[in-house]
């Protein structure tokens, strides 16, 4: 195992795929995951533990309390940092490429994307399966900042959860795989904040539009409107970007 070398750019991107999917108390150098992980990339479960660590100092949700991260941390973890807000469109591919590459996964070159293109040249190929890993990272993200439950409804069945984008996938390329961009919720409440029924206040509480046909709807009302006004859960990670919910309520509610 590699002991005082320089980290390489390869174990970054690991790290930071990994921190992306373990809760806050599951970073020690006992997980198995860790250990299994660390094994595979030359490193000691005590080197990627400490490693990611230094990486969960610099988290946006800890650094906005007014912590400015562990000592340990180094220019090259605040520069994927960087590299997740300013380089969003290819950094969680790269991250979650290399994670798979490490566990020894096929990486995907089929499915379907959320806008899928009709272009089907090889430089449309590549860029369809890039965008497919980064969708992987993106879910897991996303659904593991908020404790894979539903931001409004608290619902934990993970196969009915959806790693929903604030501002849509096709309307901004930049940050369609930013956590930041992305809300834990229930296919139904995907769908509700999708077409606008439902948004999120400056305050982090739910807003149901009254311009909608089932006003008198009983379903409606216990599964949609019976969250008017509640806060949301919080994410634990990356936190939410204020800008992106601006534009939601903006140009997705219906006032």
């Amino acid at each position: 195992m590699a002991t005082g070398l320089p980290w390489t750019r390869q174990q970054l991107l690991v790290a930071f795929a990994l921190y992306s999917r373990l809760p806050f108390g599951r970073l020690h150098r006992g997980n198995p995951d860790i250990v299994r992980l660390a094994a595979t990339i030359g490193r000691s479960a005590s080197s990627l533990a400490m490693k990611l660590t230094n990486i969960a100092s610099l988290d946006p949700v800890i650094t906005s309390t007014g912590r400015t991260g562990l000592r340990g941390a180094s220019a090259a973890d605040r520069g994927m940092w960087l590299e997740m807000e300013s380089n969003s469109a290819n950094f969680p591919a790269e991250c979650e490429t290399a994670y798979m590459e490490a566990l020894g996964q096929v990486l995907p070159t089929s499915g379907t994307l959320e806008d899928e293109a009709t272009d089907h040249s090889g430089e449309d190929r590549i860029v369809q399966s890039k965008e497919r890993i980064g969708q992987s990272f993106f879910r897991a993200a996303v659904l593991n900042a908020y404790g894979q439950r539903c931001c409004i409804t608290g619902l934990s069945v993970t196969s009915l959860l959806v790693a929903s984008h604030i501002v849509p996938w096709r309307q901004d390329k930049q940050h369609r795989l930013n956590p930041r961009n992305g809300l834990a919720l229930s296919a139904l409440h995907d769908r509700a904040f999708d077409i606008g029924l439902i948004t999120i206040n400056d305050n982090m509480t739910v807003r149901v539009s009254a311009n909608h046909p089932a006003k008198d709807d009983a379903f409606f009302a216990t599964s949609i409107r019976h969250y008017e006004g509640r806060q949301i859960h919080l994410p634990q990670k990356f936190g939410i970007g204020e800008e992106f919910l601006a534009f939601h309520r903006e140009h997705i509610f219906q006032n």
